[in-house]
């Protein structure tokens, strides 16, 4: 690939830090969560919220569990600063959720955001101005003292507003663009701003480092972090604050990495909407920590209802591999892994262990709520026996033997291969009807009449219908099957040994009637499998004979 050349490490490095974080395998507990799906996500909409999509989304933001939640930028627009009036207006602030809104680090839209708070009771008012290398030389052209006095003016501007307005807001700043900020020049920074505001244990002040765009690898991000959180001023005062963005991919891995380097808090998005390639996904981070036992203190339960609202309202799509979310991320069409699961949950079933640990899924789909037969087993031409199964047996109640289920899982992957598509279990279990069930070609069961004889055998009569004529077969054998079985070989020029016999109620929806499966092998050493359904038992098992016959007639 041409003019790779022209790239270099726009990142830095920052001095010794103490590395006994990178020990841990993992957080011991959840932080504070911030959505800012509607500021830096809705801003990265191509048509943004209107003002009740927005409310409609705050309301799914409660009801997912955030206690703080960044509801916009109010000086930005007409829309953003209206919605939060309608919010005190309609008192739709709980007295457990605190509102963020943004701000530049300018006094007229700092005024402007102040204006906008007007009778909320707790709110975060977060500050910010650029402090990368490449904003202070190409953007704003000015030094590093220079850009540092911005964040002081516009720290001392917020505590002066909030003494004036009687209110109680906490404080919030970013150096924005921190990935491109030497940390030595951030942390500067940053105590300055702690000077002004003086933070304490009982009033706290937030300083969010914000991977604006994301420059490194996670571990690079998390020794920057560490260096900020072994050197901050005031550090028992300080929530400090992890917003990175995606641009490598690495958002999750970066956001895991800060929380183990000693970040208190979180600011994303769910399913990691936002600008460019996104903010961190806060549903992968949360549910990451939900994997490992750890509570993430947000609601995931309900994942479709979640999506659907998220897209309906946003216009952006969920992605059909997004972990944990997406409509694929459970499925498993391959054969083998289908077997394993399967196994795997007839294991569970058997052993109810404390945990779950099951092959190929790392957590149980019904925790956010997906079906095991829907949404787990999918069949297309890559599935096996262990799926198509699998399926038959938990929708439908139909537990053919183990060999049977491999004769039907190769029938149902030839249509599936036919068709290109994938099969839907009502499609499956179509094609078990018409295949194996009650065939009646060329030979149609009518009737029988067995009576027990003083030795112990069976005897009677067999009517069936071939080719639209009536004809009546006498029949003896040791039992019922076995003499409609010999009346079968003696009189339809039909030969075959080994019959191999099951059955079962049916319980699921139909407990009334029974299921038979009946295997019978040629001459060649082929079993042809059939499959015969009824409320009575017998009747049940001489219509899988004749299903069975009948495959064997036609080759299959």
């Amino acid at each position: 690939m041409k003019n790779y050349q022209k790239y270099s490490k726009g990142y830095f490095l920052p001095p010794v830090i103490d590395t006994e974080w990178m020990k841990k395998d993992a957080v011991d507990h959840a932080p504070i969560w911030c959505s800012v799906d509607m500021r830096d996500g809705n801003q990265a909409l191509v048509i943004p919220m209107s003002l009740d999509q927005k409310l409609e989304f705050y309301k799914m933001l409660i009801k997912v569990g955030f206690k703080e939640i960044e509801v916009g930028f109010p000086a930005a627009s007409e829309t953003e600063y209206e919605f939060l009036r309608r919010l005190v207006e309609d008192d739709l602030i709980p007295d457990d959720v605190t509102i963020q809104v943004l701000t530049q680090a300018r006094e007229h839209i700092i005024r402007k955001t102040f204006e906008a708070l007007k009778g909320v009771k707790n709110a975060i008012v977060h500050v910010y101005n650029s402090t990368s290398v490449a904003q202070r030389e190409q953007v704003f052209r000015k030094s590093k003292e220079e850009i540092k006095q911005i964040a002081i003016d516009g720290a001392k501007l917020l505590k002066d507003l909030t003494e004036e307005a009687g209110a109680n807001y906490r404080f919030e700043y970013s150096p924005e663009s921190f990935t491109g900020t030497e940390p030595e020049y951030a942390l500067e920074v940053c105590n300055a701003v702690l000077d002004v505001w003086q933070p304490t244990p009982d009033h706290k002040a937030i300083i969010n480092l914000p991977a604006t765009v994301e420059m490194s690898m996670p571990h690079v991000f998390g020794m920057q972090i560490a260096y900020m959180n072994q050197n901050l001023k005031y550090r028992d005062g300080v929530v400090l604050s992890l917003h990175p963005h995606n641009d490598r991919g690495c958002g999750v891995a970066d956001t895991e990495m800060g929380l183990l380097a000693g970040a208190d808090r979180v600011e994303g998005t769910l399913f990691g909407n936002g600008e460019r390639t996104g903010n961190v996904d806060v549903v992968t981070v949360g549910m990451n920590m939900f994997a490992l036992g750890i509570d993430p203190g947000l609601d995931f339960s309900n994942m479709p209802e979640l999506v659907e609202t998220y897209e309906t309202l946003t216009g952006m799509e969920v992605g059909p591999r997004q972990p944990y979310a997406g409509q694929l991320v459970f499925a498993a069409f391959s054969g083998s892994h289908q077997d394993a699961i399967a196994k795997g949950m007839k294991w569970k079933d058997e052993k109810n262990p404390d945990k779950w640990t099951l092959p190929y899924l790392y957590i149980d789909p019904k925790d956010v709520g997906r079906e095991y037969d829907g949404d787990v087993i999918r069949i297309n031409s890559q599935s096996g026996k262990g799926g198509v199964g699998f399926i038959m047996e938990k929708k439908y109640g139909i537990d053919m033997p183990k060999k049977m289920r491999e004769d039907f899982g190769y029938c149902v992957k030839g249509v599936s291969d036919h068709k290109h598509k994938e099969l839907m279990p009502d499609e499956i279990y179509k094609i078990f009807q018409d295949e194996y069930v009650n065939v009646e070609t060329p030979y149609k069961l009518i009737d029988f009449l067995l009576k027990k004889e003083p030795d112990g055998t069976r005897s009677g009569t067999v009517d069936v219908e071939i080719d639209g004529k009536h004809e009546t077969f006498l029949a003896r054998g040791n039992g019922r099957l076995d003499a409609v079985s010999n009346a079968i070989q003696k009189n339809f020029n039909v030969s075959y040994k080994d019959l191999t016999y099951t059955e079962h109620a049916l319980e699921i929806g139909q407990s009334s009637r029974a299921m038979a499966y009946i295997g019978i092998t040629g001459d060649d050493g082929q079993i042809t499998w059939g499959a015969g359904m009824d409320t009575d038992i017998i009747t049940a098992s001489i219509q899988a004979l004749f299903s069975a016959v009948n495959r064997m007639k036609a080759g299959k």
